[in-house]
């Protein structure tokens, strides 16, 4: 009989943080390293949708160490990786978030992680190439930027904040867009970036204050759902307009942001 103890919760959620920190350094660094010695793109769904080499190379990175450390757990990648585990845990991979920004040389990139438990976020992990800056936090795990302690968030409402949202062209136009336009127009200021994880770490970081997109994959919102969840943020899901969409940030901007588009 094994006389190993159980380990800790806590220890648990720290060491999932440690493996998730290493594995999105990782993954960054090699696609920023492919990138460097160049790179061609193919579309997906739009010009703007693009995949590259370094995404693939970057997503089996990551599905091959945690094939090693976490074999019982499953696995959901962008690019396709998907395998069911015996656990009730899967890891979420977004192996190059802002795909389009990397292609072109922009610095609004990086890579990102979450461990999903039925169905919550409960740890993200982000790796920003550019700044070389690690942020990981959750359940049980403060949030950090390179080991050092993120503040909570500061709450406030709509007209003070700083949106980010990505909303493809043809949306113009549409009930989408109409349903849209009721955020952007109660907000203070916006900001289109590129990449919605990132996007995240700037709310983390008190830069921003609220993301709003719609139509969001489980790769695009969980890494930063778990963090800015951990500091005191809040994070809904709403359908209008057809379509669900997903609001991320400060409590107040939330909460008056899924009213604007609930409204008619």
């Amino acid at each position: 009989m094994s006389t190993d103890a159980p380990a800790e919760p806590g220890r648990e959620a720290l060491a999932d943080a440690h493996l998730a920190a290493v594995l999105v350094r990782e993954a960054g660094r090699l696609a920023q390293r492919m990138r460097r010695d160049g790179l061609s793109a193919q579309q997906k769904t739009s010009i703007s949708d693009v995949v590259t080499a370094a995404d693939h190379a970057a997503e089996a990175l990551v599905v091959e160490r945690l094939a090693a450390a976490r074999p019982d757990d499953g696995v959901l990648g962008e690019e396709g990786a998907a395998r069911d585990g015996s656990s009730d845990r899967t890891w979420v991979i977004d192996p190059v978030d802002g795909t389009y920004n990397f292609v072109q040389g922009l610095t609004w990139w990086c890579s990102a992680v979450a461990l999903e438990v039925d169905g919550t976020a409960v740890l993200g992990a982000v790796h920003h190439p550019h700044d070389d800056a690690t942020y990981v936090g959750g359940v049980g795990v403060a949030p950090t930027r390179d080991g050092v302690p993120l503040a909570r968030l500061v709450d406030r409402p709509l007209a003070e904040s700083c949106l980010t949202t990505y909303l493809h062209p043809p949306w113009i136009g549409t009930d989408v867009m109409a349903t849209w336009s009721r955020v952007a127009g109660s907000a203070a200021t916006l900001r289109m970036l590129g990449s919605g994880t990132l996007d995240a770490m700037a709310v983390a970081q008190g830069q921003v204050h609220l993301t709003c997109q719609h139509s969001v994959p489980a790769w695009d919102w969980m890494p930063g759902a778990a963090i800015i969840t951990a500091l005191g943020g809040a994070v809904r899901h709403l359908e209008a307009g057809g379509v669900e969409w997903y609001v991320a940030g400060v409590p107040t901007a939330v909460a008056e942001a899924c009213a604007a588009l609930s409204s008619r």
